[in-house]
């Protein structure tokens, strides 16, 4: 009897026009290259289309949406796994309730985004952009040097909304800066904060006290402008604020007023409110915030690091085990999924 091959999609912009990959250290050989799989590029279409998937086990998703909408009747599908950590493109309530995981790549990126903290931390307080015109202007560059002194970190705060994958890491490699750190985190893991060296603070705290502030939580209904024109009031006028989590968890316009009267000394900005921002957007032309294109942490190792864990992720589904980085945890209630599960392994390939 023929066994139907496990069938694992990728979204359409995994590839570029041509058909090369996108993204060549995302090696899609353990995939490519086993028995019993299949795999196939999804067309172009934002938000995936359901009709496209009715015969998919797994899909890899890297930035188009997956709504409610993109679910297929067939039932068959079973993981949605997002190249990356952010979810907020999955609708994950419809998911579960749909018996599907939905996976993240926490082990990809925790390192990657970590030091893309502390590089747009270290060029800020080193004024860096301001230092790089400086010398461009030859004499006269030279001499208005004096005029930039930067910020020196031993014994300045370091504070964090958010002590979870990425705010731990980003902890552990500032060590050895002599910072104090401090953070914010309603569901923080009190034993890590205190191997870190971290105070937990409530947020008003970690807002006043800190001289760098790094936004490391999810985007979600609570979080959504959680940075405000009355939180970044609370800030120092020394102090930075740096995003590399979700644009809209900071409200851009308050931010950029109070980067325009100078009530901080500036920001460090991998995400938007708007990706990409318009040409006339009023952030873009600021000297005292660095801005990168949501892209700071791209790295070959970052990208392989993610592709890997995904297609782990999709291979521990086909075996029939619970993923290493399933989201949502209350799929694992349903019986209908694990009967997914069940028959996957029962499979032979």
């Amino acid at each position: 009897m023929t066994v139907r091959p496990f069938r694992v999609a990728l979204s359409a912009s995994f590839r570029k026009p041509d058909g090369s990959m996108t993204y060549p250290s995302f090696d899609l050989s353990p995939l490519t290259d086993a028995s019993g799989i299949e795999t196939r590029f999804v067309s172009h279409g934002d938000p995936i289309r359901a009709a496209e998937l009715e015969d998919i086990d797994a899909l890899i998703l890297l930035s188009e949406r997956f709504t409610k909408d993109s679910i297929p009747a067939s039932g068959i599908l079973s993981v949605v796994a997002r190249f990356g950590v952010g979810y907020d493109t999955v609708d994950v309530e419809a998911c579960t309730q749909n018996d599907i995981a939905v996976c993240i790549t926490p082990d990809g990126v925790r390192r990657p985004v970590a030091v893309s903290i502390l590089t747009l931390m270290l060029a800020l307080t080193g004024k860096l952009v301001i230092k790089h015109k400086l010398t461009r202007r030859g004499p006269d560059g030279f001499a208005a040097r004096s005029e930039h002194m930067g910020l020196g970190l031993v014994g300045r705060t370091l504070g964090s909304v958010g002590i979870g994958n990425i705010g731990a890491e980003m902890f552990r490699l500032a060590a050895p800066l002599g910072m104090k750190f401090i953070a914010y985190d309603p569901f923080a893991d009190l034993s890590l904060a205190s191997e870190l060296g971290v105070d937990l603070v409530d947020l008003d705290t970690v807002f006043a006290q800190s001289d760098v502030i790094s936004i490391n939580c999810p985007l979600t209904p609570d979080t959504h402008h959680l940075v405000n024109a009355s939180r970044l009031s609370q800030m120092k006028p020394t102090a930075y604020l740096i995003n590399t989590a979700r644009g809209p968890i900071v409200n851009q316009a308050d931010l950029t007023q109070a980067l325009q009267n100078g009530s901080i000394a500036g920001a460090g900005l991998d995400v938007f409110e708007v990706e990409p921002p318009a040409a006339d957007d009023p952030i873009l032309k600021l000297d005292n915030v660095i801005l990168t294109p949501h892209a700071l942490c791209w790295t070959d190792q970052c990208f392989a690091g993610i592709g890997a864990a995904d297609i782990t992720s999709v291979l521990d589904i086909r075996a029939g085990r619970l993923p290493v980085g399933l989201l949502n945890q209350e799929v694992t209630e349903r019986s209908e999924f694990f009967k997914k599960l069940a028959r996957l392994s029962a499979k032979s390939y």
